[in-house]
């Protein structure tokens, strides 16, 4: 990656972000787009600069939708706030939640109705949410692996929180398991991404985006 800026959308995003375009809209005239993968696979970042390749794409970060006492029970809220107003073609308003405060603000956080928005976060590929998205985006990272990245990340002043997380994580995707109905694995290179078919098989559009096992292809 000599010469690239840092946060310059990889050669890879480009392809997916147009292969994600063509798809039909799944919700109102948007196609949404789930990046789901266990905490510490890389979510955020990884979104961040598939948005930056899609045009600066919308993001809606799940961590502004969940609570400490709705780690997981966040779907009403996320249907009334967001999917109905997209799904009429109209700007979703939804409340962010403050993790320091323990509260929720102001139903004032706006998310145009555009053509891809990105809904990232544990949870995004749900049951409940795969009528209204166009593909389901699995970060392909082992959960142990995942986990120990995010920790590291945190550090040491977050562990009661992951104690009480990685449990919750447990039981949600025991019960509702998002992998098994991914569209698209993404797996990190070291010199990018690779983006490969997942169990539920890619939509026909997005066979492009599939890459070869040389890293070289894939930065």
């Amino acid at each position: 990656m000599t010469g690239q800026h840092p946060h310059a959308p990889l050669p890879a995003l480009p392809r997916l972000a147009d292969a994600l375009r063509r798809l039909p809209p799944s919700c109102g005239p948007v196609r949404l787009i789930a990046v789901d993968g266990h905490a510490g696979s890389g979510k955020s970042t990884f979104a961040r600069r598939l948005a930056e390749a899609a045009g600066d794409a919308p993001v809606l970060r799940l961590d502004d939708i969940a609570s400490h006492d709705e780690l997981f029970g966040w779907t009403e809220r996320l249907r009334r706030q967001v999917i109905g107003p997209l799904s009429r073609g109209t700007t979703a308003h939804y409340a962010t939640y403050d993790w320091h405060e323990r509260r929720f603000g102001p139903a004032d956080t706006p998310l145009p109705p555009a053509p891809v928005v990105l809904v990232e976060g544990v949870g995004a590929g749900r049951r409940a949410l795969r009528p209204h998205l166009a593909a389901v985006l699995w970060m392909d990272v082992p959960q142990e692996e995942a986990w120990r990245r995010g920790r590291r990340r945190d550090g040491s002043v977050q562990s009661d929180f992951w104690d009480g997380w990685e449990p919750a994580e447990l039981r949600h995707f025991a019960e509702d398991p998002s992998r098994p109905f991914a569209d698209l694995l993404v797996r990190q290179c070291p010199e990018g991404y690779q983006v490969i078919t997942g169990p539920h098989g890619a939509p026909s559009d997005t066979q492009i985006v599939t890459q070869s096992d040389d890293p070289s292809a894939v930065r």
